[in-house]
């Protein structure tokens, strides 16, 4: 269990990796593969809200996931969709990315060969990936506009719908080193990072929410 003063960190980070975008409507959507296929239902919620016309599963399998989903997260992404009522001629399928790099290239060249115009991007992800999605879709994709969206929990019930708060914890924290370390190799764009939340990610870091960080060089 975390202490009050570690949840509140963990509060910090949860709060500044979102975007904050106002939903609009989009050319398309991606939705990145992850453990948490509530980012497939909130996909088809906004497919259905009329958001977007063409939506992306992008995924393979990673150690995470392989357990999961052993089909890759991308099949079973699309397959959830599906049962929740998006038909199948408004879905593409990205079945191979390992990162979050090759998500938005190997999607872009998915869409680039279904032949679709494409000048904003709805880029859908679990709540704490959002900044990083965010980050490396505009290094990699910088001609078209970027909206960020997940589903509109707090920290608590993410967790609660997780039933894994270390998991959850150490996976945001390793997001935050790579929002962080990412631009200095070129695969992101630098985001600024308050004071308070470099700190409570250093914190958090130093007390063992370590399990996802990247060794540096």
């Amino acid at each position: 269990m975390t202490t009050d003063a570690q949840w509140r960190d963990a509060e910090l980070i949860w709060d500044y990796h979102r975007m904050g975008h106002e939903a609009r409507p989009c050319s398309v959507a991606i939705c990145l593969g992850s453990h948490d296929l509530g980012a497939a239902a909130f996909a088809a919620r906004q497919f259905h809200a009329g958001l977007f016309p063409l939506l992306v599963f992008s995924g393979g399998s990673s150690p995470t996931t392989a357990g999961l989903y052993p089909r890759g997260e991308a099949v079973h992404f699309r397959e959830h969709a599906l049962d929740l009522g998006v038909p199948a001629d408004a879905i593409l399928l990205e079945p191979k990315a390992g990162n979050t790099g090759q998500n938005i290239a190997f999607s872009r060249e998915v869409l680039r060969e279904a032949g679709a115009d494409v000048e904003s991007v709805m880029l859908i992800a679990m709540p704490y990936m959002e900044r990083r999605a965010y980050a490396t879709c505009r290094k990699a994709w910088p001609e078209v506009e970027v909206v960020c969206a997940s589903d509109p929990l707090d920290l608590a019930d993410y967790v609660k719908s997780i039933g894994n708060e270390k998991l959850v914890i150490d996976t945001m924290v390793g997001d935050m080193q790579r929002v962080i370390e990412y631009p200095k190799s070129g695969f992101a764009i630098a985001q600024e990072v308050p004071d308070d939340v470099r700190a409570a990610y250093e914190r958090l870091r130093r007390s063992g929410f370590d399990s996802r960080l990247i060794a540096l060089e």
